[in-house]
């Protein structure tokens, strides 16, 4: 059954013309607003935040938009079209935090089953076959990846034999530190076996959750701060969110848009160790807007009196 479509447009609030810079504003600003650590409704948050979630994952990422573009006027079509030649199976998931249309569309794994192997079916009868591992995608937010978690998972598909719909439902260990891309994997929860073979395993493929304030690449997590230019020129300690909470942050005097602070161990779990990723900040400097007649009088005088040129 094809999946239904999702307008991710609609879902961050965006015109399909939206630049890519007004698709990281539009979800910053849900994203806070969601976000499970600080909405009130959390049950309706969490959902919300796995929509614009999986909506900027698509959309933000320039070669998953462009096939969303020119999937959404043939989406329909597309969805009809036939996936092979053969006998192939498919399989729903639940609980992993992204739809059936994104899995179906978008998903880096393999949702859809393997082909049948067409070995003459007297060498074939009777014999014990391992059943086909299958890939997906399950979305961890940064919180589950630094703590760790069990997530209730469902998968659906449809028994060969009989044709009846089947629910099979199990928990996945989320360890702590599961990085961006790390593969999790379930055993015997994969395809069936045949004429008494095992079943496959299941592998799930950790993607974290695009958060409001934060990136990470593999163990280490990544902020960017905006800084006014005094802070900048003179140095300054500002505080700062992490993982862990608040910090207070030193910013050395003369530090330059664009660089890069590291405070060592804030990052995510290493493994099975007690060694952590970094934190970097990554310094944004932010020149303001609009001037009372105070503030344009001082930095006018400090065009008059300052020898710094930047071109020289």
């Amino acid at each position: 059954m094809p999946a239904q479509f999702k307008d991710y447009y609609a879902t961050l609030g965006v015109p399909r013309e939206a630049t890519a810079d007004d698709i990281k504003k539009a979800f910053r600003k849900l994203a806070r607003k969601y976000h499970p650590d600080t909405a009130k409704d959390k049950k309706t948050a969490e959902e919300k935040f796995k929509e614009i979630n999986e909506a900027n994952e698509v959309l933000s990422d320039p070669e998953k938009r462009q096939k969303y573009d020119t999937l959404g006027a043939n989406w329909q079509e597309e969805a009809a079209a036939p996936r092979g030649t053969g006998t192939e199976q498919e399989f729903h998931f639940g609980g992993t935090g992204f739809s059936d249309f994104f899995e179906q569309y978008f998903s880096g794994g393999s949702r859809y089953g393997f082909q049948e192997d067409f070995a003459p079916k007297s060498a074939a009868a009777g014999r014990a076959r391992r059943g086909h591992d299958i890939e997906g995608d399950i979305l961890v937010t940064l919180h589950e990846a630094m703590h760790g978690t069990q997530r209730p998972i469902s998968m659906q598909t449809v028994n060969r034999q009989t044709g009846a719909v089947e629910t099979h439902e199990f928990e996945v260990r989320i360890p702590p530190g599961a990085t961006d891309g790390r593969r999790i994997r379930v055993p015997g929860q994969g395809e069936p076996g045949r004429n008494g073979g095992e079943a496959g395993d299941l592998y799930l493929r950790v993607r974290h959750a695009a958060h409001p304030d934060f990136t990470t690449r593999e163990a280490d997590v990544l902020h960017e701060l905006d800084v006014a230019p005094w802070e900048a020129v003179l140095g300054a300690e500002v505080i700062v969110p992490t993982l862990d909470g608040s910090i207070k942050l030193r910013i050395p005097a003369g530090t330059e848009n664009g660089q890069q602070l590291r405070v060592r161990g804030k990052g995510l779990p290493k493994g099975k160790s007690a060694e952590r990723g970094d934190f970097f900040v990554t310094i944004q400097i932010v020149l303001p807007t609009t001037l009372t007649d105070a503030e344009r009088e001082l930095w006018e005088k400090l065009r008059a009196t300052s020898t710094f040129n930047p071109r020289a």
